[in-house]
């Protein structure tokens, strides 16, 4: 059984039937291209230009020998509908959003907590999804 989120999404029957299309289909080409990624990369790191954070992620795995595919979608006032999009898509409010093995742990200081206890090792090496 799996576990169950405390993440809240409108229930599609409380929008009008006019606009679902426009719901299902909001920036869905980004939304695309991270699951591409995220399915042929083990460790995906998702950021944007200026932000600090996405950096300091893609230092930490550098600095442990850990490849890492990179996407980028624009600076702070630039593409910040695609942003918003991924932002909706994923539940995660900031970036970098940082997927290993297919699964979306966190940003910046939460891969530094996996990296610190062990467990991003653990995951990168068993090659299989995180918990």
């Amino acid at each position: 059984m799996r576990p169950t989120t405390s993440r809240h999404v409108l229930d599609e029957d409380r929008t009008h039937p006019a606009i679902r299309a426009k719901i299902d289909h909001l920036r869905h080409p980004v939304v695309r291209e991270v699951e591409a990624a995220v399915a042929a990369h083990p460790v995906v790191v998702v950021g944007m230009a200026m932000n600090p954070f996405p950096r300091k992620a893609r230092k930490l795995l550098d600095g442990l020998g850990i490849a890492h595919h990179d996407l980028d979608y624009g600076s702070y006032l630039s593409q910040w509908r695609t942003r918003l999009a991924l932002k909706m898509w994923s539940g995660w409010p900031t970036l970098p959003m940082i997927f290993v093995q297919g699964v979306l742990v966190g940003g910046a200081d939460d891969v530094r907590a996996l990296a610190d206890s062990g467990e991003l090792a653990a995951l990168l090496a068993a090659g299989q999804p995180a918990a």
